[in-house]
């Protein structure tokens, strides 16, 4: 598994965080399909602009671009414990690997919009394969 060839020392080639961080941001990420973290709907603009984001990464496979903005609550930019977070992040990906068998992830993305189960799982392993690039694992 790619999350265990991190370290607490792996260098980023982008971004901010650092190997605990991102492990948390992607832990919360995982959350909103679970209906743990609730987002609140951007404006009309940026949520037709999500839409089409969505479309276009599911129609061209493409991966997400570095630095890409964030809802502020998912932005982490305190200091997290690395084993701690990875940890956290394994049984939260158990528990989210759990729901979606059992059809039981959120029916909608603040900004993507109406999601079934194969939007979250194409685009759940996006942002986390994004985010392990990020680290070169």
């Amino acid at each position: 598994m790619r999350i265990s060839q991190l370290s607490e020392n792996s260098q980023r080639r982008w971004g901010r965080m650092n190997a605990a961080q991102m492990l948390t941001h992607c832990e919360l990420i995982l959350q909103v399909p679970l209906k743990k973290v609730h987002l609140s709907k951007p404006n009309f603009i940026f949520r037709a602009i999500g839409i089409l984001t969505k479309k276009e990464i599911q129609i061209f496979n493409n991966g997400i671009p570095p630095n890409m903005p964030c809802f502020r609550k998912l932005i982490v930019n305190f200091e997290c414990n690395f084993e701690a977070a990875k940890i956290n992040l394994l049984n939260t990906l158990n528990e989210y690997v759990k729901a979606y068998e059992n059809h039981d992830l959120a029916h909608s993305h603040a900004l993507f919009g109406k999601m079934k189960e194969k939007d979250w799982g194409f685009m759940e392993y996006k942002h986390l394969n994004h985010h392990l690039k990020q680290f070169n694992v």
